[in-house]
């Protein structure tokens, strides 16, 4: 059984070379020191994370990710359902000027480190999310 799932809701879209993003993301959790039980990614539209923003964070704007720890205790291995705005990603990586596949692992990886205990309030927290990101993101997996 595979530990990490991808799926679609409300969107026609399936992530290219699952296998090898699969890999790369067990292998951050790997050089991490964090167990995987089990990761659901969601890929979805503005609209649908946009409600799950308001509906369960009571937040009303949109966002390319929301993260849900699905754990009792957050030494337990990774349980958790991640929900990934196409839309939103589609849009960032235009504005960074990235290819729509960077910017997807980017959002892949930031979910993952969340879970792993990287937080992204202050402004120190996010610039070390980012370092974290990047070097992830050189990561190659063959």
């Amino acid at each position: 059984m595979d530990n990490i799932s991808f799926f679609s809701e409300d969107i026609d879209f399936s992530l290219q070379q699952e296998e090898k993003i699969t890999l790369w993301l067990e292998r951050i959790a790997e050089l991490e020191n964090t167990p995987i039980e089990e990761i659901s990614y969601i890929f979805c539209t503005d609209d649908y994370l946009l409600k799950i923003n308001q509906e369960y964070l009571d937040h009303d704007y949109y966002t390319d990710i929301i993260t849900f720890d699905n754990r009792d205790s957050p030494e337990d291995p990774i349980e958790s359902d991640i929900f990934v705005s196409i839309d939103r990603v589609t849009e960032n990586a235009s504005d960074q000027n990235v290819s729509f596949e960077h910017e997807l692992k980017r959002v892949l990886a930031h979910g993952l480190l969340h879970l792993i205990g990287y937080n992204d309030k202050t402004e120190e927290e996010q610039l070390l999310m980012r370092e974290k990101e990047e070097a992830y993101l050189s990561l190659q997996i063959n």
